[in-house]
């Protein structure tokens, strides 16, 4: 999901980038998402007028007839990006002081989510619920695929092995299927891997430095049931853009 990326430092599973404008050059060139080139991306929008006329507008100390940039597609594509907030859910409502934006069973479900039993605050950590670092959990991969080294290859450090950036968990009740390989279906398919125990689906043979918040709080089926009440209650798309009947290509959409 792009909701609240402007005040993220890291990006991708792995948190390899840094930026938006170093994570959006991915799936951009990547050969198995967009395959497109630095050098066919320029060329494609130099040849549509209308985006050379938009790119001008926005770019207002460059001449309207200078090529457009790659920079500038990089900038302009980040500031779009940045604009998709989500802060005004229930929850929200809730923790501004609005006590009927929430029912029994989602208040019951935020007090466990934030207890010292169940700990999902400590990473999961409000209002982004992300604390931005990398945890290792020891999630497991879908049957058939080979396990996933994660933050180990672009940091080069072993302990981060099956490492994983933290996820944001707004609006997470539209983002099926969950966990970096997309393991789990349901939201109560995820919440009670955290309960199984500590390192339960650790492969054979792996050694994982795990987290030291993952644990085994052991909660109940009608516990489970109220964190993932509450989980939905994140939900805010207020702010969603309206799409567009055609592109400024001419293209309809």
């Amino acid at each position: 999901t792009l909701w609240n990326v402007a005040y993220l430092n890291k990006f991708f599973w792995d948190a390899h980038a840094s930026t938006l404008e170093e994570q959006l050059q991915g799936p951009l060139f990547a050969a198995d998402e967009m395959g497109n080139t630095p050098e066919k991306l320029i060329e494609t929008l130099n040849n549509i007028e209308n985006y050379k006329q938009l790119f001008a507008q926005a770019f207002p100390k460059r001449k309207s007839k200078d090529s457009i940039k790659l920079h500038e597609i990089y900038t302009s594509l980040a500031a779009f990006e940045s604009s998709l907030i989500s802060l005004n859910s229930r929850y929200d409502q809730y923790a501004h002081g609005y006590a009927k934006a929430l029912n029994e069973n989602e208040i019951e479900g935020l007090n466990i989510f934030r207890s010292f039993v169940a700990r999902c605050a400590e990473c999961h950590t409000p209002p982004l619920f992300t604390n931005q670092q990398i945890a290792v959990i020891g999630t497991p991969e879908p049957e058939g695929l080979t396990f996933d080294q994660g933050a180990e290859v672009p940091f080069n450090d072993k302990s981060m092995r099956g490492g994983f950036k933290v996820p944001r968990l707004r609006n997470i009740e539209k983002t099926a299927p969950y966990m970096h390989s997309g393991k789990f279906k349901t939201l109560r398919e995820t919440v009670e891997f955290y309960t199984k125990g500590r390192g339960h689906a650790v492969p054979k043979g792996e050694n994982l430095y795990l987290h030291w918040h993952i644990w085994e709080p052991n909660l109940t089926n009608t516990e489970l049931d109220r964190l993932v009440d509450f989980l939905k209650t994140l939900t805010d798309e207020s702010f969603k853009p309206k799409v567009p009947k055609k592109l400024p290509s001419g293209f309809k959409i």
